[in-house]
């Protein structure tokens, strides 16, 4: 689906994250660095700088504390702001690997830990500047560090192979997990966005139905003054029978009052209140979809039809917002494409209900049919697609909305093309563009029976 140039693109999502977050995993770090040099000095003699490796992890609480009552717990950081603090933890970190054997250290391992972080929380650019630097102290800790100790003399280092393998697994995992970790968050922030801009369309669609609600009780309510008026100015007709002019404003004023009478009670029957909206055949929910893009200078094409043995009343089904956005919104793709004609079908059987759009425009781009309904598919258009459509941005937000929505009646949606690859473009049949089809069982979409009559019982608007 296209996203025409004047509608807002969904707002970029935010890349703070909680100032309180890293103040505990903080905490975490610093209570298990404690514990490794407790255990290490204690139960295995290891001789470890003591003093600076105690001086490195004060640093560290110090900051914590420091940002525990400076700032407040909603505090925020910007992504600079993030950024500066994963660093500092790199460099903390590095700094006690630096005193504690280097990479011959099994816990080099954790110099993984802020870049998945920045890969989760920031962009990019700030990823890759944190993955660049870890390397870097990677690569400086396989040549550079304080060799391990114990009261018998110094410890093991780990062969030229081995080390060499720990620092291309570290290379590998930052590469690795930074790119996987940064995908799949991309992932969901763009699916987080996508479904906010779904709920955001279907509350509009809803105001739009409540709207007739409203109408519907100022109706009821200034039924009464109306009569009143209309009450007093017959009274005033009879009075001034002997005044012709006065009497005709009398009577004008009894005429307008009756005018706005039928207009309220026209415009109230609409209302939400009018239960006979609930519901409405297939064909009218189609028509009601397709209103809009009657007038776009693309020919509406829609047919209702029963399937083979099946009798001809169309069923009625209920008139969920859901329904009739998600269908318009395929409408306008298909007007929004086709070249002059664009085809609605509605057919079922005893079980389904079946709804087909197609057109006669260029389809659906092959490779990408698997992937519709994603938001956000393209970023941008092509050089060659941008003087055909101009106003569009072509990012499937759309048509994941609509597919969205009607999935959430119950409906299952294929996407296709209607053109033979195996025929000239001449002999191509005439619906060669897009085919949506929406399917639903007949149980989704019909009136709950436990309800009783699908209409029921309307409230009297009074005069």
């Amino acid at each position: 689906m296209e996203t025409p140039k004047n509608q807002q693109a969904p707002i970029e999502r935010s890349h703070w994250i909680r100032l309180r977050t890293l103040v505990l995993l903080r905490w975490v770090a610093i209570t298990g660095q404690l514990v490794a040099i407790t255990v290490a000095w204690v139960n295995f003699d290891v001789r470890l700088e003591l003093g600076w490796s105690l001086l490195a992890i004060g640093i560290a609480i110090i900051a914590n504390m420091i940002w525990l009552f400076v700032y407040p717990e909603s505090k925020r950081l910007t992504e600079s702001e993030t950024l500066l603090a994963l660093l500092f933890d790199l460099g903390q970190l590095s700094f006690l690997l630096f005193l504690s054997g280097g990479l011959n250290n099994p816990f080099a391992l954790l110099l993984l830990t802020p870049v998945i972080i920045s890969a989760t929380a920031l962009r990019f650019r700030s990823t890759l500047l944190m993955g660049v630097i870890t390397i870097t102290i990677a690569t400086f800790l396989v040549f550079f560090y304080m060799p391990l100790t114990t009261v018998g003399g110094p410890m093991p280092q780990l062969p030229p192979i081995f080390l060499f393998g720990f620092w291309a697994a570290i290379v590998i995992g930052v590469v690795f997990l930074a790119l996987y970790a940064g995908r799949v968050a991309s992932e969901i922030n763009s699916m987080s966005d996508a479904l906010l801009a779904t709920q955001m369309a279907l509350a509009r669609e809803q105001k739009l139905t409540d709207l007739g609600g409203v109408v519907a009780a100022y109706a009821h309510e200034l039924g009464t003054p109306l009569a009143t008026i209309k009450l007093v100015s017959s009274e005033l007709m009879e009075d001034l029978s002997d005044k012709e002019d006065l009497r005709d404003d009398a009577a004008l004023i009894r005429d307008q009052a009756d005018r706005c009478r039928d207009i309220l009670r026209s415009m109230g029957r609409a209302g939400k209140d009018d239960l006979q909206m609930h519901t409405a055949p297939i064909g009218s929910v189609i028509n009601e979809a397709a209103e809009p893009h009657q007038d776009r200078g693309t020919k509406i094409i829609s047919t209702v039809a029963p399937g083979p043995g099946v009798m001809t009343q169309q069923p009625v089904i209920r008139r969920r917002p859901e329904i009739i956005h998600g269908l318009r919104n395929f409408i306008q793709n298909a007007v929004d494409f086709a070249a002059t004609t664009v085809w609605v079908e509605a057919n079922w059987t005893d079980s389904e209900l079946t709804v087909r759009i197609m057109d006669d425009g260029p389809g659906f781009p092959p490779h990408l049919i698997g992937r519709i309904g994603d938001p956000f598919v393209r970023k941008r258009k092509t050089e060659q697609e941008a003087p055909e459509r101009p106003g569009y941005e072509g990012m499937g937000l759309g048509l994941f909305i609509a597919k969205t929505l009607l999935e959430r009646t119950g409906a299952v949606l294929s996407f296709a093309n209607g053109s033979d690859p195996f025929l000239a473009s001449t002999e191509q049949p005439e619906r060669s563009g897009a085919v949506i089809e929406v399917i639903w069982s007949l149980e989704a979409v019909l009136p709950d029976p436990a309800t009783g009559s699908a209409l029921g019982e309307n409230q009297r608007i009074e005069a």
